[in-house]
């Protein structure tokens, strides 16, 4: 007879067996907590213009070197709970102004170890909550007042870029003037007059070799692959693009065809190889310069191609034979047909270049507006070329901000260190113990500038009083002095406004609303309870979609 051995009275003994719970403030808040600040310390490091890079080697092997927050989120597998809220927090900032993960983070986990300070005091959940929640609604008051630049013509080239050079400099130090421009003409360039700026009309191409300052913004798309036929030129084209193969034609049916002799064998294959001719000269008698073609061009088909004097290009992705469509303003056909005027695309010059040891095929347009442009990305590894992949990608989010709300304030810590002087002095008309909460929401915001400081190596203490001695004043100049990394002994602050230090107004309103968000619903758990992990064989992961599906 075996023996029965009874669970310990209380919750435990309502749940299946191997399934756990944690409560209570040790348990479940602190552990909680902790678990925040960990992973916050861990992509604090990175944050800033000398933010240290992290190496991550993903599920599959991939590896990334990288100090962009939002990469590092997506590629690790977090699997506290708490964290995850925290990561879900980040990325509705990405998806919401495409830059400001880090902030999120380590806005969220400076905010959860101030709340532990009050909850060892203490002070309740509760009240802890109630104080954020109005310190929040505060901050983003403050924010709006803070306003110090506003850029109402997002065709202004030299403002553009005084605007994106800040997102870019958090990435790419050094590098960020170069990459400032290219980005802004790639931007401005496919800027239309009345809808809204998409950010996946300008195309990222990464080539192998040379150095970054080779890199080109190019008005249109250009694909890394060799011209099918034997013309690789064409000036002023019209382009026909097909998402069929070009080759013989093919019945659906299968069928069967009785021949006698070796002459009807001529005659069968000669009709084919005839019509297919007819075809193709009936697409040149259209005007067509350029063929591009979603599938296989078949060797016969390339032969006539090149005989009428055409250009041929094969480009795999659907997604790349719309842009293309959209470039060129061309209509994807389904099948081998004489396009009208009206389906025919035009581009002033499609041409094959080779970049170092890569070929690419170049669809330019000069004398018109394009809906597409292309950034030509030059750099020695594969690694270095995807973190300035995604330090344009900050730039062209920085772009689409401008284009809806062109409001910033000033950058370098300044903004940051403002607001929370202004909450410590709006802390003590609050009555009650929210005025402890919204204290320490002054306190988390400081850890920003901080870590700037800490990630340059400076002396934080020093850089943190001569910034306070700057804000403290009575005038309004010194609303704007954040830290100068470059800065050496008296030289630790600079005016952010006027060196063209800013970050956009919504970055900020955003990130301390969804760090505040992620702090309280953290707050609000009492307990955790875990079912016990399903047994068997791991579940299989499914195949990553395209990442444009």
């Amino acid at each position: 007879m075996a023996l029965h051995v009874p669970k310990a009275p209380g919750f435990s003994q309502m749940l299946k067996e191997g399934a756990r719970s944690f409560q209570g403030l040790e348990e479940a808040v602190y552990r909680n907590i902790s678990a925040c600040k960990e992973f916050s310390e861990t992509v604090r490091t990175a944050y800033g213009p000398n933010g240290m890079n992290k190496i991550i080697i993903n599920h599959i092997d991939k590896l990334f070197v990288t100090n962009d927050a939002a990469t590092v989120v997506k590629e690790l597998e977090i699997e506290h709970p708490a964290a995850k809220i925290m990561i879900l927090a980040s990325q509705m900032q990405e998806e919401e102004v495409g830059d400001g993960t880090n902030f999120v983070i380590i806005l969220a986990g400076s905010l959860l170890e101030n709340a532990q300070d009050l909850l060892r005091m203490g002070m309740t959940s509760a009240d802890i909550i109630s104080g954020y929640e109005l310190a929040m609604e505060q901050a983003v008051q403050i924010l709006d007042s803070l306003v110090c630049i506003n850029i109402s013509d997002c065709r202004d080239e030299e403002m553009v870029i005084k605007a994106v050079r800040t997102a870019v400099m958090s990435k790419q130090y050094g590098n960020e003037d170069f990459l400032a421009r290219l980005i802004t003409k790639a931007c401005i360039s496919i800027m239309p007059e009345e809808t809204t700026f998409n950010v996946d009309n300008v195309r990222v191409c990464k080539v192998l070799g040379s150095s970054l300052l080779n890199s080109e913004a190019i008005l249109g798309m250009v694909f890394k692959r060799q011209a099918e036929g034997e013309i690789t030129k064409k000036n002023k084209a019209k382009i026909a693009i097909y998402t069929c193969p070009v080759d013989i034609a093919t019945t659906e049916t299968k069928g069967t065809v009785l021949i006698k002799s070796a002459g009807e064998l001529l005659k069968f294959s000669e009709g084919e190889e005839h019509k297919l001719e007819q075809e193709i000269n009936a697409i040149k008698d259209a005007g067509v310069d350029v063929i591009v073609s979603g599938g296989k061009i078949g060797d016969m088909a390339l032969h006539f191609i090149n005989k009428a004097g055409m250009m041929a290009v094969r480009v795999n992705s659907k997604f790349d034979i719309r842009r293309l469509c959209k470039a060129t303003g061309a209509t994807p056909l389904p099948d081998v047909t004489v396009p009208t005027k009206d389906e025919l695309g035009f581009a002033d010059s499609v041409y094959t270049d080779e970049l170092g040891d890569t070929c690419v095929v170049v669809f330019k347009l000069e004398g018109q507006e394009s809906k597409i442009s292309t950034v030509v990305v030059r750099g020695a590894t594969d690694n270095y070329l995807e973190d300035i992949e995604r330090s344009i990608d900050d730039g062209i989010n920085t772009f689409k901000g401008i284009a809806r709300n062109g409001r910033f304030v000033a950058g370098a810590g300044a903004s940051e260190v403002e607001v929370a002087k202004r909450l410590r002095k709006f802390a003590d008309s609050v009555s009650g113990l929210e005025r402890y909460a919204v204290q320490k929401f002054a306190n988390a915001l400081e850890v920003l500038p901080k870590t700037i400081a800490e990630n340059s190596g400076m002396k934080v203490k020093e850089v943190m009083d001569r910034i306070h001695q700057s804000h403290f004043k009575d005038d309004e100049e010194g609303i704007n002095v954040g830290i100068n990394i470059e800065g050496e002994r008296d030289d630790v602050t600079l005016d952010a406004k006027e060196v063209g230090l800013w970050d956009p107004v919504e970055l900020k309103k955003w990130g301390v609303k969804f760090a505040t968000s992620a702090v309280v619903t953290i707050l609000r758990v009492d307990q955790i309870i875990m079912a016990k992990k399903a047994g068997g064989p791991a579940a299989k992961t499914p195949r990553g979609n395209d990442e444009d599906d």
